[in-house]
């Protein structure tokens, strides 16, 4: 495809967007860009104050390590266009979430995953789930809280980010199968420079980076073209089109293997149901 760009966003006048982790980073450029092609943007934010300043919009609270706080704010939440569930954690070192998931299966995966489903049946047109080129390192593994095993703060992060993907792939499987029009979309942003990465200055993060990083502003365009492109399919993977899916303007790139292994989808998807409690109504 042509190199797709800001300017290439739709009007996006008269839709609702919801961006989670709305007050940094991509999710900050992503706010930015739609808020600035006419959507009424809610900016989902652990912290809502630093979120103020980014752009016209809303700003609520969403802490998704914690899942009272994921269940009070979709219950004060009316139809939306689109739910961009991009906020999330990178390499850090072992915690728990109030629920008592390990931290990045539980920030990135199943409070996205309680999230989605909360909403599911107020999402008009598409359901945005940001991974990373990292999937490709992870591994769904019986001891998904790593309580059993050495832990490890890059591979924890890639399991979270290959959760992402087997959820997105998945869920468009039980839309299609529901006859809803809703559609479920994945994206990642390549190698872009954003907060998590400038913190982790170890040797194994900057090659797992792998070179110079690309701005937030580029990080961010493969984000908002899943989430505004017309003619996008439910089911795609959408990155940048640069070597190796570091960098780049958006284009439906692949991913791994084991992201599109449908047995393991639907076992993480019943796993993920019984640990949050949550069943969704499709």
């Amino acid at each position: 495809m042509a190199e797709w760009t800001a300017e290439d966003i739709p009007d996006q006048r008269g839709r609702t967007v919801v961006v989670t982790g709305a007050n940094s980073g991509l999710g900050a450029q992503a706010s930015r860009m739609l808020a600035a092609a006419g959507a009424t943007v809610i900016m989902a934010c652990r912290d809502p104050e630093k979120a103020r300043d980014v752009a016209d919009g809303e700003v609520r609270r969403l802490d998704l390590a914690d899942l009272s706080s994921v269940r009070a704010f979709a219950d004060g939440l009316d139809e939306v266009d689109v739910l961009i569930n991009n906020a999330g954690v990178m390499a850090v070192p072992k915690a728990t979430t109030a629920d008592g998931f390990e931290r990045h299966i539980g920030v990135n995966h199943l409070g996205p995953f309680t999230l989605t489903g909360l909403l599911i049946d107020r999402v008009r047109d598409r359901v945005v789930t940001v991974s990373s080129g990292l999937h490709v390192l992870g591994r769904i593994h019986d001891d998904l809280n790593w309580e059993r095993r050495r832990y490890q703060r890059w591979l924890a992060y890639a399991q979270s980010k290959l959760a992402n993907l087997l959820f997105a792939y998945e869920l468009q499987r039980r839309l299609s199968s529901a006859g809803r029009s809703t559609i479920s979309v994945a994206a990642h942003p390549g190698v872009s420079a954003t907060e998590g990465q400038r913190r982790d200055t170890s040797l194994q993060g900057k090659i797992l980076a792998g070179g110079r990083a690309q701005a937030p502003e580029m990080g961010a365009l493969p984000i908002v073209y899943a989430a505004t492109a017309p003619g996008v399919d439910g089911g795609s993977y959408i990155g940048p089109d640069g070597f190796a899916q570091r960098n780049g303007y958006p284009t439906v790139v692949r991913s791994s293997r084991r992201s599109r292994d449908t047995a393991l989808a639907a076992e993480l998807w019943a796993r993920s149901e019984r640990l949050t409690g949550l069943t969704y109504p499709l």
